[in-house]
C-alpha cells in the first residue's frame, strides 16, 4: 500500500497526480490527514483523508509520499505521528518519497546524507548532505524518491507506478494518459 501524508497547505497536483496515476496502475493508495481527514490544499481545494496519520500501519506501508507546498510540510514536521512514520519507513527501508519542498523534511532527519536528491529550486539548502541533482524531474537513490516541483508530477508519479508495479504498467499508464515525457 502507498500512503500519502496530506497537511493543511499541501500543493494539490503533486499530490493529486501521483494519486490517480497510482490508483490507474492499481497500486492501493491511503491518505492519511494530519490533524483532520478534511484537509484544504495551497489553493483551498478540500480533499478528504481515509484516515488520520495516527491511524496508519507502517507494517502495512509500502510507499510513504510526502507531498510539497509550504503548509502540507509544515504539518508534517510539526506531527509525531508523521514524523515517526517517516523515521519508520527510513529505518524499515521501505519507499521514502517527496517531492517539491518536502525533499527538506528528509533532509533535516539526515535522510539524504550521501544520496542523489532534487527538490524545488532554491531550497537545496535544506537537502542536508544530498549529492544535489539540479534540473532533474526526479531523482531514485535507492528506497528515497525526490521529486522535483509541481511540474514534475506525471514523471515522479509515473516512475513511482514503476517501482511498484514494473515499467510495463507505467508504460500503459501513460498511454491512458497521453503523457508523452519520458520518466
Amino acid at each position: 500500500m502507498v500512503c500519502i501524508l496530506l497537511g493543511n497547505g499541501f500543493e494539490e497536483s503533486e499530490a493529486i497526480v501521483p494519486i490517480d496515476l497510482l490508483r490507474r496502475a492499481g497500486v492501493e493508495v491511503t491518505l492519511a490527514g494530519i490533524g483532520s481527514t478534511e484537509i484544504t490544499s495551497s489553493h483551498n481545494v478540500v480533499v478528504k483523508a481515509d484516515c488520520l496519520v495516527e491511524d496508519v500501519d507502517a507494517a502495512q506501508v509500502d510507499l510513504l509520499f510526502l507531498p510539497g507546498g509550504l503548509g502540507g510540510v509544515q504539518a508534517i514536521q510539526g506531527s509525531a505521528a508523521a514524523m515517526a512514520l517517516v523515521a519508520e519507513m527510513y529505518e524499515k527501508e521501505k519507499y521514502l518519497t517527496a517531492i517539491c519542498a518536502a525533499p527538506t523534511v528528509l533532509g533535516a532527519q539526515g535522510y539524504l546524507k550521501g544520496r542523489g536528491a532534487v527538490c524545488y529550486p532554491g531550497m537545496e539548502d535544506g537537502l542536508t548532505g544530498a549529492d544535489v541533482r539540479y534540473g532533474s524531474p526526479f531523482v531514485v537513490d535507492g528506497k528515497v524518491v525526490t521529486g522535483e516541483a509541481a511540474g514534475s508530477a506525471f514523471p515522479f508519479g509515473l516512475k513511482l507506478v514503476e517501482l511498484l508495479k514494473g515499467r510495463a504498467a507505467a508504460e500503459k499508464v501513460s498511454e491512458e494518459v497521453h503523457y508523452h515525457g519520458t520518466f
